[in-house]
């Protein structure tokens, strides 16, 4: 149970103050009744709401999924980057939603943004086993050797051990490489710092999928949508699944 003037505000209708003149002006309706107090105790999911005789579209938590640009931030506010929250739609802002984890400003590709704590734990956290797939431009060649050191788990500048990951090589040659890299744990710039273990550069990186959700080509760079229902249950399964199964790619 929730009170009414929170429901509605949090769903955009208002300020706290707006919401309560709306109440007032006779212009809510709970199960066909007007309703006179904005205090009152509903819940949202059991009666139906109108505004101006329009049925409330009512959601707790909103799933998107973005295209992220380059020279944007992984964040909720910044003082002075733009943030993928500054890029959504301004109906998803009032949900005070937050990116799954985050991509570097230099990298580009899926990022999913939720007011969902506990499936964002979920997603982010490397017990969870969830992939996290990456497209890649390497400044040189990489070959088998790095592929074997991938298997092996990375040593990282700071003597971090990374999980054993899965490097796939499309295109190598003595200009640079094309390659596809999953991990299962979102460390500081890890992909680039693997690389750099290893004595080469990432000079491209674009995140393709996370989980069993892939990047929507449709999207073009900035660009979000909602997820849909069978992605979010998708999304919701695949957390219990890749814990019972291990490591997926191993």
């Amino acid at each position: 149970m929730e009170r009414l003037d929170k429901i509605l505000a949090n769903l955009g209708y208002g300020s706290r103050k707006e919401v309560k003149a709306l109440i007032k002006n006779k212009e809510v309706e709970i199960d066909g009744v007007i309703a006179k107090d904005s205090s009152m105790l509903i819940d949202p999911e059991k009666s139906e709401i109108k505004v101006w005789g329009d049925v409330v579209n009512y959601r707790k938590y909103i799933y998107l999924m973005m295209n992220k640009p380059d020279g944007v931030v992984s964040a909720t506010f910044d003082k002075y980057d733009e943030t993928v929250i500054d890029l959504i739609e301004d109906e998803y802002k009032v949900f005070n939603p937050f990116p799954v984890g985050r991509l570097d400003k230099d990298t580009v590709g899926l990022l999913l943004i939720t007011n969902d704590g506990e499936l964002n734990h979920k997603l982010i956290s490397p017990k969870w086993h969830v992939d996290k797939v990456y497209y890649a431009e390497i400044d040189k060649a990489v070959d088998e050797n790095d592929v074997r050191a991938f298997e092996k788990g990375i040593i990282l500048d700071d003597g971090y051990k990374c999980m054993p990951a899965k490097l796939e090589i499309l295109n190598s040659g003595r200009d640079g490489s094309e390659v596809k890299v999953t991990i299962q744990e979102g460390k500081f710039h890890q992909v680039k710092r693997m690389f750099n273990s290893l004595n080469k550069n990432v000079v491209y990186l674009k995140r393709i999928s996370f989980g069993p959700i892939k990047l929507d080509e449709n999207l073009e760079e900035g660009q979000s949508r909602e997820l849909s229902k069978e992605e979010v249950e998708m999304l919701k399964n695949i957390t219990s699944q890749v814990k019972n199964e291990g490591l997926s790619f191993i």
